[in-house]
């Protein structure tokens, strides 16, 4: 089958180099200007990998690693400087709004406007979508109950909620719209343990019962080995290591005796370990 997802020696940097140094010197001496060159960071440095279709593929990696940077390349909010992405064979740069159809996208710090509840603010993404009302205010109560909801919290102003039921909202507002690949940016990160497994089980119905394709990124190393049919391990930018958990975790020692996980993948892989980066 054709991959759902293709990144193919994917490169992203931020920041441009300072004029030459004669320049801020000549600036210097004219006006006092003595501004510092600017500090490059690559993001994603040469990055390759497949995502095939109807599986839940991990982006595993510290903060500051590049995997949301990877993340908003893919759903066309970044270019890329090299390299090529794709999406069921859409170019993200030449074909930006097909694959924006066919994808959703769930980001750590999810965006609504406060002052209306979830059902308001839900109703109006999918009229961006042009679904019809009655319908959508029946899949829209559907969704959130599953999410574990109440009824009365669908009506109330969304500023009254907790980040973990507003990133619920999110969730169903990405879910809403049945894309074929689904953009999971941390989505479990603040929530509490109840409302993250309860994130986790839809994570898995979607793939298991409706055959979405995911893009998991996340730095919880439990919940990617729980979760993933394979793993991505990103550190500065580079993918470090890929497979199956089992697959990368029979590459590791594990510590005092016991199995090892993927963080001592992690750690002897880079030679740090995830929560201290």
């Amino acid at each position: 089958m054709e991959p759902a997802i293709t990144v193919q020696r994917v490169y992203k940097q931020f920041g441009k180099p300072g004029a030459p140094l004669w320049k801020r010197v000549l600036r210097r001496n004219q006006n006092g200007d003595n501004a510092p060159a600017k500090r490059i960071v690559i993001a994603v440095n040469r990055v390759s990998f497949e995502v095939r279709q109807g599986e839940i593929f991990g982006v595993l990696g510290p903060n500051g690693s590049g995997k949301s940077t990877l993340i908003r390349l893919i759903a066309t909010l970044l270019l890329p400087d090299q390299g090529r992405l794709s999406v069921f064979g859409h170019d993200v740069v030449a074909e930006p709004l097909t694959v924006q159809r066919i994808i959703n996208r769930v980001s750590v710090e999810a965006s609504f406007f406060k002052k209306l509840s979830p059902m308001e603010n839900l109703l109006y993404g999918a009229r961006l979508y042009g679904m019809p009302g009655a319908e959508t205010r029946k899949k829209v109560v559907e969704i959130l109950t599953r999410l574990g909801l109440e009824e009365r919290s669908i009506f109330a102003p969304m500023e009254e909620m907790s980040r973990g039921m507003q990133q619920k909202v999110a969730i169903a507002r990405a879910l809403l719209t049945r894309p074929r690949v689904l953009l999971l940016d941390e989505p479990t990160t603040g929530l509490d343990p109840r409302s993250k497994l309860e994130v986790q089980e839809v994570i898995e119905e979607l793939r298991d019962q409706h055959g979405v394709t995911m893009l998991l990124t996340t730095h919880d190393m439990h919940e990617a080995d729980v979760l993933c049919d394979r793993v991505a391990i990103m550190d500065r930018g580079k993918v470090v290591a890929l497979g199956a958990p089992q697959e990368l975790k029979n590459l590791a020692r594990g510590e005092n005796g016991n199995s090892p996980t993927l963080e001592d993948v992690f750690l002897q892989l880079t030679g740090k370990r995830l929560e201290t980066e």
